[in-house]
């Protein structure tokens, strides 16, 4: 959703970048304005898969807000369990692989000690549901989607 802002050159995708290479998450508002559209997009209905969102409380009862208002759920919550030399490690290759920005290693301590203090309670606020699953995301790729279609019982 973001990346896509970001190719299609418009204002939005301008503010995200910056956001993104300053190692921050983008404003609440300007999530909350571009997930309205795909949620209430009929095309994507009951078929929707976020990753990485929400990221704050606040997206977070957004969220459900515009679910309920919708007439959709969420089904799953996954959260892959990583520590931080593994996403060091990750981010290191997939910056070799994908040539991105905002993947140095400054970015991605800041990124991470963000993700620690803001999205820290969003985690502790799901993982009280009955459809919250954590997954050892330090894992092997193919191992973690074993998992999660266990879970899913795909």
């Amino acid at each position: 959703m973001l990346r896509d802002e970001i190719k299609k050159d418009t204002e939005i995708g301008k503010k995200i970048i910056n956001y993104m290479n300053d190692g921050k998450f983008v404003d609440d508002e300007i999530i909350n304005k571009l997930l309205e559209k795909i949620i209430f997009d009929s095309k994507k209905k009951n078929k929707l898969i976020f990753d990485g969102y929400p990221r704050t409380i606040k997206q977070a009862k957004n969220l459900e807000n515009l679910l309920n208002k919708s007439n959709q759920k969420i089904d799953y919550i996954f959260f892959l369990n990583v520590n931080k030399d593994a996403i060091f490690k990750r981010i290191e290759k997939r910056k070799i692989l994908e040539k991105r920005s905002d993947d140095d290693a400054n970015t991605i301590l800041k990124r991470y000690d963000t993700y620690m203090e803001i999205t820290k309670p969003v985690l502790d606020y799901y993982s009280k549901n009955h459809n919250f699953h954590e997954v050892d995301g330090s894992m092997e790729i193919n191992d973690i989607s074993q998992k999660i279609e266990e879970i899913l019982r795909v």
